[in-house]
Order: C-alpha cells, then sequence, then structure tokens
C-alpha cells in the first residue's frame, strides 16, 4: 500500500462520528453551556421559558422531538434570509466539498470570488469593488479603516440607537450604551441623531469627520430617517469631502423589498456598503465590503501594500459557493418580489390591529422587516398594568407578548431592543400567505388575552420580579 493511498483510508479505531456523539451527549446541551460558554445564556432562557429542544428545521420552521411545528419569524437574526436548509444552498456546499478545490494556498486567484463578486457588484451598479471576510462586524470594520485611510480623517458619524456590531471598531459606532459600557477607550467616534440634518453639518463643520455609517432602517426599534434624509445626507457628507457608508448587513440582500434598503431613496449611491448574514446561505459565516474604485485603488496603492487588509479566512472557498447559490435562488425563485407582496400582506394586516388594541401603537417597517410598538393604554384599568411593568423596567411588556407566542402558539419572535417595547419580525425571505395567517391570528389572540386580563399578565409579573431582583 502507497503513503498517499494509507493517508486516504479513515482509522476505524479513531474515526470521528458525528451522529454517535450527538445522540450520546445531545440531551446535555443546556449544561454544556452552562459549564463551558456564556452562563447567562441558559438562565434566560429557562427563565422566560425558551428553553426548548429544537431536533431539526426546514425552511421557516423547526420541529421538537413530539413532531411539533415551530414557526420561525426570527431567522437567527436575519442570517437564515432562504429558511433553513435550501437545497440549492446544500447541493452547492456538497459541490464544493466534493471538488477538493486548492483553497486558500494564499498564492493563487481562484475563481469563486471573483465569481461572487462580479454577482454582488451587479446589484450594486455603482460600486466596482469588494472585499470579503467573514461576518457582519468584520464588513464594518474594513469600511471603518478604508474611510479612515482615504480621507486621512479619524472621526467616524454613526446615528443614536445604531447596531453595527461588537468588535471594538464597530462598537465605537454602536449606539446602544448597553454594549459599550465597560470597554472604553473606544475610537473617537460621535453619535448624531437619526434623520437629523442640522446635527449631521455641525459635526462636519468640524473638518475631522471620515463618514456616516448608517443602517438604512436600524434594526433596534426598525426605524429609519425621514423621505428625503439620506440623499441630503449624502450631499452633506460629499461637500465635506466624507463618505457615506451603508450598514446592510440586516437590511441588504432583499429583505426591505429592494436589494438594498438604500435603494428605496432615489439618487442614495454609498461610497461604502456592508453586508453580510442572507450571503452565507445559513451555512458558511461570510461579510462583504462593497466600494468605489477610487477607494479600493488609494488602500491598496502599490505591492507593498497587497496584504494591508486581509482576513485569514475570507474569500474561501465554502463561503463563496454559498454566495453563489443564494445570489442565484434570489433571482430565480423572485425572492425579492416574494417580499414586497408578503411584507405588504403581513403589515398591512397588522397595522389594521391598531384601531382594535389601545396598547398595540404602531406598526412600521419595509418588506420583511417589520417593527410592532407597544404604547400606553387610555383605559385605567390597562394604565396601572402597564405602569407596573415600566415602574420595573421598560420593555418587559413586548416581552409578555413574545413569550406566549412561542409557548402557546409555538412562533418564534424577539424584542427589538433592550428597554424598547418594539416587536421585530424578521423571518425567512420565503415566507408566505399561510405563515402570515398563522402569525396574524396567534398575535391576534395574545394581544385579545393581554387586554382582557388574562395569563399574559400572570407571566408579567414572573419578569417584574425577575427585573427587580436584577437591579
Amino acid at each position: 500500500m502507497t503513503t498517499a493511498e494509507s493517508a486516504s483510508e479513515p482509522s476505524q479505531a479513531g474515526e470521528f462520528d458525528l451522529g454517535k456523539l450527538l445522540a450520546e451527549r445531545g440531551a446535555e446541551r443546556y449544561e454544556l453551556h452552562t459549564r463551558h460558554l456564556n452562563h447567562q445564556l441558559p438562565r434566560m432562557l429557562h427563565t422566560i421559558g425558551f428553553d426548548k429542544v429544537y431536533e431539526r428545521a426546514e425552511g421557516a420552521y423547526f420541529w421538537d422531538a413530539e413532531g411539533n411545528d415551530y414557526l420561525d419569524m426570527l431567522a437567527g437574526f436575519g442570517v437564515m434570509g432562504l429558511g433553513r436548509h435550501h437545497p440549492v444552498v446544500r447541493k452547492a456546499l456538497h459541490d464544493v466539498l466534493d471538488a477538493g478545490l486548492a483553497d486558500l494556498t494564499r498564492f493563487d486567484c481562484q475563481p469563486l470570488p471573483g465569481l461572487l463578486a462580479e454577482k454582488l457588484l451587479a446589484h450594486s451598479p455603482h460600486l466596482d469593488r469588494v472585499f470579503f471576510g467573514n461576518s457582519g462586524t468584520e464588513a464594518v470594520e474594513g469600511a471603518l479603516k478604508f474611510a479612515r485611510f482615504v480621507t486621512g480623517r479619524p472621526r467616524v458619524l454613526y446615528c443614536a440607537h445604531a447596531f453595527h456590531g461588537l468588535t471594538t471598531g464597530s462598537l465605537s459606532v454602536n449606539g446602544e450604551s448597553g454594549f459599550r459600557d465597560g470597554f472604553a477607550p473606544l475610537l473617537p467616534d460621535t453619535a448624531v441623531p437619526l434623520g437629523d440634518l442640522d446635527a449631521l453639518e455641525r459635526e462636519l463643520r468640524k473638518g475631522d469627520v471620515a463618514a456616516l455609517i448608517v443602517e438604512p432602517i436600524q434594526g433596534k426599534g426598525v426605524l429609519e430617517g425621514p423621505p428625503g434624509w439620506l440623499r441630503a445626507a449624502q450631499e452633506l457628507l460629499h461637500r465635506h469631502k466624507a463618505l457615506l457608508i451603508a450598514d446592510e448587513v440586516q437590511t441588504g440582500l432583499g429583505r426591505t423589498g429592494d436589494f438594498y434598503a438604500y435603494q428605496h431613496e432615489d439618487g442614495v449611491e454609498p461610497d461604502l456598503v456592508c453586508v453580510a448574514k442572507a450571503l452565507s446561505g445559513g451555512y458558511v459565516p461570510v461579510g462583504a465590503t462593497i466600494g468605489k474604485e477610487w477607494i479600493f485603488k488609494k488602500v491598496y496603492s502599490s505591492m507593498d501594500r497587497v496584504l494591508v487588509h486581509s482576513a485569514s479566512f475570507g474569500s474561501n472557498a465554502q463561503a463563496m459557493a454559498a454566495g453563489l447559490a443564494v445570489l442565484s435562488v434570489m433571482e430565480n425563485e423572485q425572492i425579492v418580489a416574494n417580499v414586497r407582496a408578503t411584507g405588504e400582506r403581513l403589515r398591512s394586516r397588522l397595522a389594521a390591529l391598531t384601531d382594535r388594541y389601545e396598547m398595540l401603537a404602531e406598526v412600521r417597517g419595509r418588506g420583511l422587516m417589520i417593527g410592532i410598538e407597544f404604547g400606553r393604554p387610555r383605559s385605567l384599568k390597562l394604565r396601572s398594568r402597564w405602569a407596573m411593568l415600566q415602574a420595573a423596567r421598560k420593555g418587559l411588556f413586548a416581552q409578555m407578548v413574545v413569550v406566549p407566542l412561542l409557548q402557546r402558539h409555538r412562533i418564534l419572535t424577539q424584542v427589538s431592543g433592550d428597554h424598547m417595547e418594539v416587536i421585530k419580525l424578521i423571518p425567512p425571505l420565503i415566507i408566505g400567505e399561510r405563515e402570515v395567517d398563522r402569525f396574524v391570528d396567534a398575535f391576534t389572540a395574545v394581544m385579545d388575552d393581554a387586554h382582557n386580563g388574562g395569563l399574559v399578565w400572570d407571566f408579567g409579573k414572573t419578569l417584574v420580579k425577575q427585573a427587580v431582583a436584577n437591579r
């Protein structure tokens, strides 16, 4: 037997069997997290009754061991844009593994990164080049570095309540103090109110601003600036020789009913765009910083600077194959058109309930990125209960709605942000009328219960006790 033949045959004694491992140890999942990972995660899940055991998943659904289905209206925080285990993406990954490519040699140019960049740029006609990393926060870090370098300026502006990631650079442009606290010193960046052109211009006049980074629709609260604001902000930035960075990590790839959310406003052409999440197909992490030719030419200005910004796993074959498969599915299955139609159906049906429920303040958003905001009720009885929750911690009513949606109706959702009375819906982009009906029926039942003083309020008392205990 040759050395090559010997190396290719698995050792029976040391063969790794993933199925066997999961069968033997899978039931320990919560204990293993408590012992070895973030111990607060299982504690939180146990407290709110989210400590489920999901056995399998497909499309927009999970199933437990008893065969009960759960509707996913969260999509892994937007990662599962095509739902779970899309057959086209699965096949692409099997194919790329079976191909045995000479991947990540670092001293060649493989075709898949160029092909994926070409596909992305076809949806970004005013942009020219792509850098591939491994996540949304990496895409943001790249954009921040590029903007600072090409302008020679230190400061990046961001909007209040923004979320751009949790690594140190992206944390510096994160608008939520709860994420920033305890991690100073950060970079010298400055928050401006979303939609406030006067505040933006005051900062630009100081002459040290490299860029404004903005989510066209903020994930925290599902908020966007007034019509025309983004284009006016772009004009101000360019007048002061600063750049516009669009963070499309969550809003991009069809989420809001256009390929990018900034495309909802005519004339907006960001200098740099960050994408990730759904580009992965839910399998292999991938992020991309997309920019104009002159920016990339200035960053990579000579052969000496060829690796001035790089990523060890960037452009790996599996991630590139997943991205190519995702974009192919989006085109062939008309995903963006489905988002527009299904999103409008879901949003309009929920908005029609605002007159029926006094604690339902507003339904907003675009496409399949929808925010449901709750507010102070008018009637005295409901107002006293609302005040009890608010005194303990803002955001508890929204959590009171999220929990029975899962426990009674088997629908997974999330509260949109800390201290916010907003539920955010970001389901897989493949959902249709059946999923809309199921969600609206369940939401109506929970709101009926909340307004009638039912079991929802019993859980509210538990949340109040927990909030007080954690102070």
